[in-house]
Formats: C-alpha cells, structure tokens, sequence
C-alpha cells in the first residue's frame, strides 16, 4: 500500500478511508490528520472520477458522481483545510487538474466530464486569488501524457493502444512546485514535463511505461495549452542541441 511505501521510505503516513462527498468524512479525516501530525502543510486535490463519454451516452448518476467529486470534492477539502494550511510556513493547494481552455475541441466528445474536470481548475483559479492574501499556494498539474494509472483502463476501453508514462513523473513534478514559495509562487497551471525541464531534468527515459519508448510515440493527453506546448518543444529541441555539442 502506499502507507507501507511511505513508511519503508523512512517517511510517515496513516491511511484514512474517506469519500469526499460528505462533509462529515472529510471533516473527520482533516482532524485525525492534525491530531496525528500536528497540522496541515500541503493539500493535493487527486480524487477524480471519469466518464468520457457524449451527453446522450452520459447517465445522470454519472454525472452527478463526476461534479460531486471533482469539483465540489476538490472544494470541499480544501475549504475545510484552510484554517490549518493559514497557520502552515509554506502551505501549497495542489489540484490535478488541466489548463483552463474554453475551447468546443475540448467539450465536444465528453461535455459532462470536461465540466467536472474544469470545476478543479476553477477551483485553482478562484482559490487562488482568494487565498494570496494568507500566503496559500494554489497551482495545478497536468500530465503531457497519459499516465499508466488504474483509472486509464476506463479511457483504454476506447483508445486501446496508449503509450504511457508512469505515475513517478507526476510525482516528480508536483515536488518541486510543493517546494516552491507559496507566497511567490500561486495560480500557476503547469504541465509536468515543463515543469522538470525547466528544473533542469533532462532524462525522461526513466518515465517510460515501455523502456526506449521515443518522444513522439508517447500518447498525449488531453487539454494541453498550446503555448506550454510551444515552449516544451523549445526545451527539447535545447536538450537535444545540448547533447550534440557534447558527442
């Protein structure tokens, strides 16, 4: 489990059962966590469900499943957590959740989800604003690719053939944000392969689902801002220049 990891690591961890759409169980999750460990220094909103599928294939439980959790849950915690994280040196808000474009590309083959998915965003953009004033970071992360995660078997149901690359370049990526100044550093939506390289990363071959996998065979994800698209290109095209000039 991830609490064994954790602990095997030299880390320190407990796991709480908790369904972020009642208030109760999240109100009594944040309290054995302060009890445990004293406070709350960091919030990372994961918890999504996914349904990609058009508006006449869409059931109304699943939509109310989707908002009930990804926007609303997202929220939820993290109204809950604020009075904790004001009291944090570097207290970071980080969603999972894509880019904020109002493009029809990106609604049109699964509006309900999109929807949901969007509300997290807004979440970061509104929270924010409201929480700069305390010194509260509140970003977002992406993946540029699909990621090999249990929640891809749904999307493979449709697209059988992804190219992956594995959880650890998600994690990798959110360190270093939730390492960042949260008071210089908020409202941010990054993309995680951006975000390594212009941390200096420059060995993706270790993300690979599939070792020697190339850049261009990767499956991307959805909801990728052209401009952070540009400038990836950019970084790349740098690294590879880099490593010429050494051969």
């Amino acid at each position: 489990t991830a609490v064994e990891k954790i602990i095997k690591a030299g880390g320190q961890a407990i796991g709480i059962q908790c369904d972020i759409r009642f208030e109760d169980q999240v109100a009594a999750a944040i309290k054995k966590t302060v009890d445990t460990f004293g406070g709350i220094d960091i919030v990372v909103n994961n918890a999504s469900a996914i349904n990609l599928k058009n508006t006449e294939e869409t059931d109304v439980s699943r939509y109310d499943l989707m908002h009930s959790i990804n926007a609303r849950g997202t929220w939820l915690v993290s109204k809950l957590a604020i009075p904790y994280l004001k009291k944090s040196e570097n207290p970071q808000i980080l969603n999972l959740a894509p880019p904020l474009l109002m493009e029809p590309k990106w609604f049109k083959p699964n509006t309900a989800y999109t929807m949901a998915k969007y509300g997290m965003s807004m979440c970061v953009l509104g929270l924010s604003a409201e929480l700069e004033k305390y010194g509260i970071a509140v970003n977002a992360l992406w993946p540029y690719t699909t990621i090999a995660t249990a929640a891809l078997v749904i999307v493979a149901t449709k697209s059988p053939t992804l190219v992956n690359r594995t959880v650890d370049i998600m994690s990798d990526s959110a360190y270093i944000i939730l390492t960042q100044d949260s008071r210089e550093n908020t409202g941010n939506f990054y993309i995680d392969e951006l975000v390594l390289r212009e941390h200096g990363v420059t060995d993706f071959e270790k993300y690979s689902e599939i070792p020697g996998t190339k850049l261009e065979d990767f499956t991307l994800d959805g909801y990728l801002d052209p401009k952070s698209v540009e400038k990836l290109d950019l970084l790349r095209r740098a690294a590879n220049n880099a490593t010429r000039s050494r051969l």
